[in-house]
């Protein structure tokens, strides 16, 4: 390992936060980062970490050692998608971060696609719910439901990602159609629940444009989207849901669309997020073939709910 490599390990031990946590990510042994941490500070003749047995910290050599490593990695980032933007047909690796459901339903429809179609592409796929440090854990791009905050990133929509109320018709037939709020919010439920949040509310607008929330009775919550679908297919709740979430149990009558006529607020939005304006032409071909698997302007789950545009205040 050169100079170079070991600054940018010092950069990951850095921005990880433990040894333990860059083996994991690197899928080596502990020591071996420590002894080229360690050769590091011999070949620089300067302490750069403080180590104690429960932590880390930089020194201030160190942080400035860690300033030049972010500088390294963003000029060899650079370099590499410069090189690749000269290339008339897409090469190397392209490193993909998707949150779950929508990396098995869509992403990996577009990455057979795309590898079919550019055999050079070696593609990397992580399917994790969580918000991931694109720049940092070297992903060239992650799909996510809502704009990011980050300056540092570019996005570009993909795809819209309505609302609808559904139950099953067992469950309508036992309460009848719920046709107002207040009726809605006293039957059982099924939320989605997860490290502390509960997503149990959800923004209206009524006539006159003013803002409500509807408050769910939850009967049951669960931390995996799927099972909430599941759940209002076995009759006994219904459940508030995203539109790409929807395969075909409305299509099979298993589940049907309720208080239809509630103007639901937009969900969110799927965007494409990567780290640079001038991206590789592999990150753009893959955004494009992500758009065809979807459908460019109406999002392919919308078809599998018949009438939908005129629901939940939908005008398209």
């Amino acid at each position: 390992m050169d100079l170079a490599s070991r600054l940018l390990l010092l950069l990951e031990v850095s921005e990880l936060g433990s040894f333990a946590k860059v083996s994991e990510h690197r899928n080596v042994n502990r020591s071996a980062i420590s002894k080229q941490i360690d050769k590091l500070e011999k070949e620089l003749g300067v302490h750069l970490l403080n180590r104690t047995t429960r932590s880390l910290s930089l020194t201030a050599a160190g942080a400035e050692m860690v300033n030049q490593a972010k500088q390294l990695r963003d000029l060899l980032n650079n370099a590499k998608r410069l090189a690749e933007n000269y290339h008339s047909e897409p090469r190397g690796n392209l490193k993909i971060s998707s949150s779950t459901l929508f990396g098995r339903q869509y992403v990996q429809q577009a990455i057979l696609k795309f590898q079919a179609q550019y055999p050079d592409i070696s593609v990397e796929l992580l399917l994790e719910d969580r918000k991931v440090d694109l720049i940092g854990e070297g992903f060239d791009i992650g799909f996510r439901i809502g704009e990011p905050k980050e300056s540092n990133l570019i996005a570009r929509k993909i795809a819209r990602n309505r609302l609808l109320i559904v139950a099953a018709p067992e469950f309508v037939e036992k309460y009848g159609q719920p046709n107002s709020i207040p009726k809605l919010e006293s039957l059982p439920a099924v939320v989605y629940s997860a490290n502390g949040l509960v997503i149990d509310k959800f923004k209206y607008h009524d006539a006159l444009g003013d803002e409500g929330f509807i408050q769910l009775n939850c009967a049951y919550k669960v931390n995996e989207v799927e099972m909430m679908v599941n759940t209002a297919v076995a009759g006994r709740m219904f459940t508030v849901t995203t539109a790409q979430m929807i395969e075909n149990e409305i299509l099979a009558g298993q589940l049907i669309p309720i208080m239809t006529h509630v103007n639901l607020a937009d969900y969110g939005t799927f965007y494409a997020v990567y780290p640079h304006r001038d991206s590789p032409l592999k990150t753009k071909l893959f955004i494009e073939t992500l758009k065809e698997v979807i459908g460019d302007k109406k999002p392919i789950w919308e078809s599998r709910i018949p009438g939908f545009d005129t629901m939940y205040g939908n005008a398209t």
